[in-house]
């Protein structure tokens, strides 16, 4: 017994050395983060673990670090782990452990954002719904129910973070924590509970021991020793509340959140790559792309409401975890230049200096000898040239060059070198499970869903029920159904004429049915107000109307009591008499829920199904059940959704969130092409005006076996699910990509004349490369080295163009996987002396 207890003590000794071995001593400055007494300039990125799957995440921090990034950031999203009170889920994509273990893997270091309120367009803003329940409770205030539970959960996190040994104090990838979130934007809202409330959300935090910083972002009283950090499209300006503090930029929006109902938004890479060299030209030494990679809002944990099940966000790295280019490749460009400048960064605060008009340069220069330069044109109409140390520099319209060595630029952000690519969905028709020769969708079965009241938990109680208050959010759903007698000389009987129902609601989507009939329907983001012609017969009639949620408020003061539901009045009015009676202070029965979500029908199981002919189509509230084979290859997969209304769908029995394709963008906004000069708004840069919001939802390949699988709808509105179909994302069909001669060559040859005498000339490079590892160019569809007009799928030659354009690009890249091109007369001869000239190229992958 002896012997074994004291090899358990020398194992436990030999664990606690490795430990310290390991562990990182964070701390920080005012110039930066410190880790191990070493100032570090930091690239971060978030990824938010529940919109993508396990299979998906070691890939997806891959790409990740391959374009440049040091740390991953991601919320902590309260409501998925705790989705009932002290139940909690740490499984399958709520997997936090797993998700920080693989960054760590990966060797990049972690945010943890904790919260636990998110925002992050998530359902409630990622608090659980029952906290709405507890007695007493008003929330992110100082309020003793609200600070227990929020206690409680932040303490619950941070424990399981150092049970594993998570934190860089134990060795762990985690070096900074966030408490709170974007609570200076309300504050005010609160009055002065809200200061006592950041003073002790800062203390409770600080009590838990990380042995690691703690930020709050956008909040500008942050207290001692709490980092405050920026949030914003440019942060370029911001000035923390201390200066012992570091310059930090917690989100930087690298596109925008759809919405159902509005254009797709996007973000052009030449004014993100100006943003992010902005903030390290003025000072800062951490920013973060709000997102680097979106994903998708799985299950009903889109918030807004009405925020799409897409969160694509035009991140570097798309919904579907593929490169976004040239966006990713300008980027990881971008960060190889900040790199080169690190020692100069890290080691002194910048001189700032007027270089006219508009025009600025920043230089970091220490005694020892190191020199960095940023030199920004903030002007967004002129590019100009500039005088620097004797030097004369061409600066393009809101851009800044970078000179690591203070003399030679590395990198310009305007200037792309990196080839955009395109990506299509190809559809496939699918054959059923089974193998037989029918198309996909021709098996269908069915169950309707009853109008109006089918459980047994139905009650009654008089006047309008608020939804969130009555559901707790179990379902989108809730039925409010009203029985009325009609007399045969009542007004609402008139030949000739129909009453009118006026519906009030607080969204986001009624349906109203008479006597079991659709009669009507609208949808809004906060308000709905409806008049509905409709037929009464004498005798009973019956009213049914179903409130549907899009996702329940995320954001702003009081969002947790933003109300849902049908509340009224509701009137029914004779449009020929003008007479009316309220109803809104009847009797009504209630409903949460539908049947069918009750009886499992979304796992496909049920005996219940009917598969006779003919299927019942574009009518609401029927269930629809298909099987089919997995899509073959390895490409992303999704469900074109054309044809059917609105609804939830599951593969599997997993949610792949709801569906809407009706619901179409307002057609105005978009613009053909987007000005990245000047500076970016949300709705700035929009395209996709007046066609459906989102029709495409995403499935993860890891969801699917290669045969038998279930697909089941939800079609609330009515539609045709026969005429669905499945895609899959292919990329590098076309790389397309225009270099000029004045160009910079690639940032990896940049060398400073300080390193090397008679220094070789390098020229600029136009690069491409083939997005999947299996593919090699196959064919050069344009190349021109002279004048060349026109964009991808249009290029056509100038007024001069090399003769051995084509055939010299297709020697140097046909066959192979990816190829480098000199721009330069050297190589293509000088077809138009004293003009600068380019080399336009799109080339096939396959």
């Amino acid at each position: 017994m002896f012997k074994g207890r004291k090899t358990e003590m020398v194992l436990l000794v030999i664990l606690q050395l490795i430990v310290a071995a390991t562990a990182a001593n964070v701390t920080y400055d005012h110039r930066a983060l410190v880790i191990d007494g070493k100032r570090k300039i930091l690239i971060s990125g978030s990824i938010h673990y529940p919109r993508s799957t396990p299979e998906m995440w070691p890939e997806l921090i891959q790409k990740s670090k391959d374009g440049g990034l040091d740390v991953i950031e991601t919320y902590v999203f309260w409501s998925g782990h705790e989705p009932e009170k002290t139940k909690y889920n740490f499984e399958g994509r709520y997997d936090l452990v797993k998700f920080v273990k693989l960054v760590a893997k990966a060797g990049l270091y972690v945010h943890l954002r904790i919260g636990p309120y998110v925002c992050a367009e998530w359902n409630y803003g990622g608090f659980p719904v029952w906290l709405h329940f507890v007695p007493g409770i008003k929330f992110r205030t100082d309020n003793e129910p609200f600070k227990e539970e929020m206690q409680k959960f932040t303490t619950k996190i941070v424990d399981l973070m150092k049970q594993e040994k998570l934190y860089a104090s134990q060795g762990g990838p985690i070096i900074l924590s966030q408490i709170e979130n974007e609570y200076g934007n309300i504050d005010s809202a609160y009055g002065a509970a809200a200061k006592s409330y950041i003073k002790w959300s800062a203390s409770m935090a600080l009590s838990l021991d990380t042995g690691v910083p703690w930020n709050m972002c956008q909040q500008a009283d942050a207290p001692e020793p709490m980092i405050n950090t920026c949030n914003g499209f440019y942060c370029d300006q911001f000035t923390p509340n201390s200066k012992n503090k570091p310059k930090m930029w917690t989100e930087n929006w690298s596109g925008w959140f759809l919405g159902f109902g509005d254009p797709s938004p996007y973000r052009p890479v030449e004014d993100l790559a100006f943003a992010v060299a902005r903030f390290y030209q003025r000072g800062g030494t951490f920013q973060n792309y709000y997102m680097y990679h979106g994903g998708t809002n799985f299950d009903r944990t889109s918030g807004g409401p009405l925020i799409s099940t897409s969160y694509d966000y035009d991140a570097p790295i798309d919904e579907y975890g593929l490169v976004r280019q040239p966006k990713w490749g300008h980027l990881r460009e971008l960060h190889k230049a900040i790199k080169l400048c690190e020692d100069a960064l890290i080691a002194t605060d910048p001189t700032i200096t007027s270089l006219g008009s508009d025009l600025e340069a920043a230089v970091y220069k220490t005694e020892s000898g190191s020199c960095a330069a940023f030199l920004a044109n903030i002007g967004t109409k002129s590019d100009a040239t500039v005088t620097f140390n004797g030097k004369s520099y061409t600066l393009p319209a809101w851009s800044v060059s970078i000179l690591p060595d203070c003399k030679n630029v590395a990198f310009n952000t305007a200037k792309i070198n990196s080839a955009t690519e395109s990506t299509t969905f190809a559809h496939q028709a699918l054959k059923p499970d089974g193998g037989s020769s029918a198309e996909f969708g021709s098996q269908w079965s069915y169950i309707k869903e009853p109008i109006g009241i089918s459980k047994s938990d139905a009650f009654l109680k008089p006047g309008l029920l608020e939804q969130l208050d009555t559901t707790a959010d179990k379902s989108d759903y809730l039925w409010y159904s009203l029985s009325m007698d009609i007399k045969g000389d009542e007004t609402f009987l008139d030949e000739g004429s129909k009453a009118v129902l006026h519906i009030e609601s607080l969204g986001q989507v009624v349906y109203a049915f008479i006597n079991g009939k659709l009669a009507g329907s609208g949808n809004g983001k906060q308000k709905i107000s409806l008049d509905i012609p409709i037929n009464l017969v004498p005798g009973k009639n019956t009213i049914d109307l179903l409130s549907v949620t899009v996702g329940l408020a995320n954001y702003g003061a009081f969002f947790d009591l933003v109300g849902a539901g049908i509340t009224g009045p509701v009137t029914l009015k004779s449009s020929k008499s003008g007479s009316s009676i309220d109803l809104s202070s009847q009797k009504w029965t209630y409903q949460v829920g539908l049947k069918g979500e009750d009886t499992g029908l979304a796992t496909g199981d049920s005996s219940e199904w009917v598969s006779k002919s003919p299927l019942p189509t574009k009518q609401p509230l029927i269930w629809y059940k298909t099987t089919f084979d997995s899509p073959s290859g390895s490409e992303p997969v999704a469900i074109d959704f054309t044809g059917t209304g609105k609804g939830i769908a599951w593969v599997n029995g997993q949610s792949i969130g709801r569906y809407w394709p009706t619901s179409i963008a307002r057609n105005d906004g978009c613009v053909d092409s987007c000005d990245y000069r000047g500076a970016y708004r949300a709705n700035k840069c929009l395209k996709n005006c007046g066609k459906p919001s989102q029709t495409l939802y995403h499935v993860p390949r890891s969801w699917l076996k290669p045969s038998g699988n279930t697909l089941v709808l939800l079609e609330e509105m009515g539609g045709d699910p026969t005429q669905i179909s499945f895609a899959t994302k292919q990329t590098g069909q076309s790389l397309c990509l225009t270099v000029s001669q004045a160009h910079l060559p690639p940032v990896d040859t940049w060398t400073s004349d300080s390193k090397i005498s008679n220094r070789t000339k390098t020229y600029p490079v136009l690069s491409l490369r083939c997005p999947v590892s299996s593919q090699v160019i196959s064919s050069i569809k344009f190349a021109s080295f002279g004048t060349p007009k026109g964009s991808c799928g249009s290029f056509s030659k100038g007024r001069c163009s090399s003769s051995r354009s084509l055939s010299i690009v297709r020697k140097a890249c046909v066959g192979l996987r990816s190829c480098n091109v000199e721009v330069s007369t050297r190589v293509f001869g000088d077809p138009c002396r004293g003009v600068v000239k380019s080399l336009a190229v799109e080339a096939s992958c396959s």
